[in-house]
C-alpha cells in the first residue's frame, strides 16, 4: 500500500504569513488533490484565510495550533534553544516523526537550517547541509549550490556539494552522469583561491563527471548542469540574477511606454514579452532544497506571494515521489565510501 504523502508547512515564515500561504496551498492542493497539508501557526491567523476552501480541500488540510514564530531577527542559537514549540520547529519535527514527508517554510533561513539539521540531522558523508536551488538558463535550468548556508567551506566541502548536486540532477532531470563545475575567477587553473583548488584536485579525482573550473555567465548559458561554490558566493550570484531580472523587466516596461509607437509596439509583442518574462520570473524558481539532511526541507523566499510558494511545495512533492535523501545516501556511500 502506498503511503499518504503529506507536506508540512511553516505558515508562519515569511512576510506574508498565512495571508500568502494560505492561497497557495488552495491552488497547490487543486491539482494535488492526493497530498495532505500540515498547516502550523496561530490558527486565529490560519482560519481567516479559509473560506475560499471548498469541503474537498479542506479534508487535506489539518492544522496544527502553535503558540511561537520565529522571527527573522531572531539568531539560528535563539531560534534552536528558546523557539522549540515554534510552527518551523514543529513542522521539521514532523518529518522527523515520519508523519509528513516534507517541510516548507518562507521563515529565517538561518534557523531554519539550525533547527532541520539539529532535530533530522545530517547524513552520513555529509558534514555541512546546503541550500541548492535551479537558476534558468539558456537549455533549461542550472543547479546552483551552496546559496548561502557556508559561508566559509573547505576544499572537502565543496566536494560533497558537488556530489549531492550530481545526485539531484541525476534523479530530478533524469541525466545520467550530470555535468558538475566549480565556480571560479576564471577557467585557468592557476586562478582561484585555496580552497577552490583543492576542491579542484578532489574532483577531478573523483567519480563525478566533473568539466573544471566555470566562470558566472555559465549559470544561465546552460552548458553546465551542476555548479558548485560557497555560499558567500552562491548568495550574490542568486541576489543578483534577482535583480537583473527585475532590471531587464522595469527596463521593459519604460521603453513601451515612452510613446504612441512604443505601445503599440508593446502590444504586438505582448505574447512574446510575456513568454520572456515567464522564463526570467524568479517566483517560478522559488524553492531552494537544503540537501545533506536527513528529510526533505525547501526553503521558500521569504517575499515570496503564492505563485512563488507554490513552486515550492511543488519542488517539495517532486522531491518526495523521487525520495532525494535516500538517493543522496546511497550515492554518498558510493563514492565517498
Amino acid at each position: 500500500m502506498t503511503k499518504e504523502t503529506i507536506i508540512a508547512v511553516d505558515a508562519m515564515g515569511g512576510d506574508g504569513g498565512p495571508k500568502t500561504i494560505m492561497p497557495s496551498i488552495k491552488d497547490f492542493l487543486s491539482i494535488n488533490s492526493d497530498v495532505k497539508i500540515e498547516v502550523y501557526g496561530d490558527e486565529n491567523e490560519i482560519y481567516k484565510y479559509l473560506s475560499d476552501f471548498n469541503n474537498n480541500l479542506l479534508e487535506n488540510i489539518e492544522i496544527v495550533h502553535t503558540t511561537e514564530k520565529v522571527l527573522s531577527e531572531d539568531s539560528p542559537s535563539h531560534a534552536l534553544r528558546h523557539k522549540k514549540k515554534s510552527s518551523m520547529s514543529m513542522a521539521i519535527q514532523s518529518v522527523k516523526n515520519n508523519k509528513a514527508q516534507a517541510c516548507v517554510s518562507a521563515g529565517n533561513t538561518g534557523a531554519l537550517m539550525a533547527i532541520s539539521r539539529f532535530i533530522l540531522g545530517t547524513l552520513e558523508g555529509i558534514d555541512r547541509p546546503a541550500i541548492e536551488s535551479m537558476l534558468p538558463s539558456i537549455n533549461g535550468h542550472t543547479h546552483v549550490l551552496d546559496l548561502g548556508a557556508n559561508i566559509d567551506c573547505k576544499a572537502e566541502h565543496l566536494y560533497q556539494f558537488a556530489v549531492m548536486g550530481s545526485v539531484l540532477s541525476m534523479i530530478l532531470d533524469d541525466k545520467n552522469n550530470p555535468s558538475v563545475g566549480l565556480l571560479n575567477v576564471g577557467e585557468e587553473i592557476i586562478k582561484g583561491n585555496t580552497q577552490v583548488k583543492e576542491a579542484h584536485d578532489l574532483l577531478q579525482n573523483g567519480k563525478l563527471n566533473y568539466v573544471g573550473f566555470v566562470e558566472g555567465d555559465d549559470i544561465f548559458c546552460g552548458n553546465i548542469d551542476v555548479i558548485v561554490c560557497d555560499g558567500f558566493v552562491g548568495n550574490i550570484a542568486l541576489k543578483t540574477s534577482e535583480g537583473i531580472a527585475k532590471f531587464i523587466s522595469s527596463k521593459l516596461k519604460d521603453e513601451f511606454k515612452k510613446n504612441v509607437f512604443t505601445k503599440m509596439a508593446g502590444i504586438s509583442s505582448m505574447k512574446v514579452l510575456n513568454s520572456f518574462k515567464k522564463v526570467v520570473d524568479p517566483r517560478r524558481y522559488n524553492g531552494a532544497s537544503l540537501l545533506g539532511l536527513k528529510g526533505i526541507i525547501i526553503k521558500s523566499h521569504g517575499g515570496a506571494d503564492s505563485l512563488a510558494f507554490n513552486n515550492s511545495l511543488q519542488i517539495a512533492l517532486k522531491e518526495v515521489k523521487k525520495d532525494v535523501p535516500k538517493c543522496i545516501d546511497k550515492k554518498l556511500k558510493e563514492i565517498l565510501g
